[in-house]
């Protein structure tokens, strides 16, 4: 027979264990801290945290959507932000991550990312054709606003290695080099406003140029699939602007591993729908996560049967 103290320690230990087995912690990959994906991942870290029983999530600052597919491939606990091409392209194993095909399913569409091809005044840039010989950053390493930004270089006509003085840096940094005068130009993909660039439209003495390309993307959809849409920053988005931006549209989507179970896929995509005004509250692309853009046509990447199992409920039809 068991004395009192040993079963005490092994009643001590299977509560442990049931507390473990409970407690669920999720990071959510977001990008920089100038663009739309860090608050945004944010909030709904806290969403979750806050309305799902068991679950700790945090947000993670990273380089952007390349980063954020490669930590979803480590297997470790992630839910990721991307834009569709860059998750097209690790669903199937190509461009940067060519020969590692990533298995992903789609949780939510998100919002549209904008491509902002940004300049100011007095650089001589006034069409994408101008960007030749100037000293431009095409978003940083592990981005998807490099993966765009290159799609619409060469879309143009341009050769990326050839015909610019590339920098590889984030929209915050970029901001503070075009302020500098280290740069003439960045690229910059992301949801409005972008906190970035409205800094730079703010700086006094500096007036913005939202570089119209929107006739590229015929080209790039006809090379990489309809993925790209034709579309408009308002002039009113940027103080400065003098004009609608012409510009390349494509979405966003969040992201998980084929291997996430279904319940803690269900409990994300339900709390986010929920908590929705929780998530306006802090960017309002947040408005943009409606039940009419969840469509398989949005998603390169099918939806995970929790995803789906949610929908259902709610009589959203996705096809």
């Amino acid at each position: 027979m068991k004395s009192i103290p040993s079963r005490f320690a092994l009643l001590l230990a299977t509560l442990t264990l049931s507390l473990g087995a409970q407690a669920q912690t999720l990071s959510v990959a977001t990008g920089g801290t100038g663009g739309v994906y860090y608050p945004m991942g944010g909030g709904i870290a806290a969403v979750l945290s806050k309305h799902v029983p068991g679950m700790q999530a945090t947000a993670e600052v990273t380089g952007g959507s390349v980063d954020n597919l490669k930590l979803i491939a480590s297997g470790k606990p992630y839910i990721g932000f991307s834009m569709t091409d860059a998750g097209q392209d690790a669903y199937r194993g190509e461009d940067k991550f060519k020969g590692n095909k990533v298995p992903l399913k789609t949780l939510l569409v998100l919002y549209p990312n904008r491509m902002h091809v940004v300049s100011v005044e007095g650089r001589g840039i006034a069409k994408i054709g101008d960007l030749k010989g100037k000293r431009v950053s095409t978003g940083s390493p592990g981005s998807a606003t490099e993966v765009m930004a290159f799609r619409v270089i060469e879309a143009a006509g341009l050769d990326k290695d050839k015909d610019l003085k590339r920098e590889r840096l984030g929209v915050a940094e970029s901001v503070n080099a075009v302020k500098d005068g280290k740069i003439d130009a960045f690229f910059w993909v992301g949801g409005l406003p972008t906190a970035g660039v409205t800094d730079l439209a703010n700086t006094p003495g500096t007036k913005l140029k939202m570089i119209d390309h929107a006739e590229v993307v015929p080209a790039m959809n006809k090379k990489y699939g309809d993925l790209y849409v034709e579309d408009s920053i308002p002039m009113a988005t940027y103080r400065g602007m003098d004009s609608d931006n012409k510009q390349a549209t494509v979405m966003n989507i969040l992201v998980a591993h084929e291997n996430m179970d279904d319940k803690t896929a269900y409990n994300i995509v339900k709390t986010i729908f929920e908590k929705r005004d929780d998530l306006i509250a802090v960017h309002k692309e947040s408005a943009n996560i409606r039940p009419e853009n969840q469509k398989v046509s949005a998603t390169p990447i099918p939806f995970h049967p929790g995803a789906l199992k949610y929908f259902a409920e709610k009589g959203i039809k996705v096809n």
